[in-house]
Parts: structure tokens; C-alpha cells; sequence
């Protein structure tokens, strides 16, 4: 059997933050938190950053990677709100493209629950990945890693 083009993949990251569920939907938010620890990197040089956070609403990240394989490489990462529920849920559709090639394309919920602790945050992204084996783990990797700078954001 032919190996498939498309590779299919979903992965849950958990946190939990000692924020309340609002202190958290904002810097999942708010578009000057959000370039800080989504769009924000000293591995990417950003040329354009925007975010329309409504339901229907778009979010526009264009870059181009400093070092590595694909250095000097513009990426454009594409979302779309589908659903927008304040410090209960986010659901966006993403797409990803490299020099203008999409490579991929997701579903990412996050979910905001509250606890006695703060606020524990779901993270599903369900994606599909075109031409590229190691996509699920490449794009796990740097959901992690966006996590943690999630986190930082979150530090008083």
C-alpha cells in the first residue's frame, strides 16, 4: 500500500495556571499578550502581526525563520474564530504555509476551566499534514514550547 500524502493527528496539551479563567482568555485574547508569546520569537523575524478577535474574525501571522534548514523562509499562519465563548472557550481553524505552500491545516480549542487552583487550560489541535511525516511531532514540539511562553506570559 502507498504511504499517505495526508497525515492526520490530534494532540492534547494540559496546563493549569494559578490565574483566574478571565486573566487567562486575555492572554489568549488580547492582540498586544497574544504577539508577545504566540507571535513573538527571537527565532522569527515578524513582519506582520494582526488579530481580529470575533467570532468570524481572522488572525494573521507572517514571519520569516532567523536560522536552520528553511532560514530566511517566510511562513503565514492563518486562523479563523469559529467559536468564541468569554474565559470558557476559543476554537480556531489554522492554516500553515511555507514560501506560499500550505503544509498544513488544524482545528485548535482551547478550553478554560476553572478550578480552587486557578484556571486549567485544554489545549486539543486536530490537524492534517501535507507532504510532511514529521509534521504531528514538529507542530506538538512547538505548541509545547508556546505553552510554556504562555506561562511567562502569565507570571506577574
Amino acid at each position: 500500500m502507498e504511504q499517505p500524502k495526508v497525515i492526520h493527528s490530534t494532540f492534547t496539551l494540559e496546563r493549569n495556571f494559578r490565574k483566574s479563567p478571565q486573566t487567562v482568555f486575555a492572554a489568549l485574547s488580547d492582540p498586544a499578550k497574544l504577539r508577545r508569546w504566540f507571535a513573538g520569537s527571537d527565532q522569527n523575524d515578524v513582519q506582520e502581526f494582526t488579530v481580529d478577535f470575533r467570532a468570524g474574525g481572522e488572525e494573521r501571522l507572517r514571519y520569516r525563520i532567523k536560522s536552520g534548514p528553511v532560514a530566511g523562509q517566510e511562513i503565514i499562519n492563518l486562523g479563523h474564530y469559529l467559536d468564541i465563548v468569554p474565559n470558557e472557550r476559543i476554537v480556531t481553524a489554522r492554516t500553515m504555509a511555507l514560501e506560499g505552500k500550505t503544509f498544513s491545516a488544524s482545528q485548535v480549542t482551547f478550553e478554560l476551566l476553572l478550578t480552587k487552583d486557578g484556571t486549567d487550560l485544554i489545549c486539543t489541535h486536530q490537524g492534517a499534514y501535507f507532504d510532511m511525516p514529521n509534521g504531528p511531532q514538529m507542530l506538538e514540539a512547538g505548541w509545547r514550547a508556546l505553552m510554556d511562553k504562555l506561562a511567562a506570559e502569565l507570571v506577574d
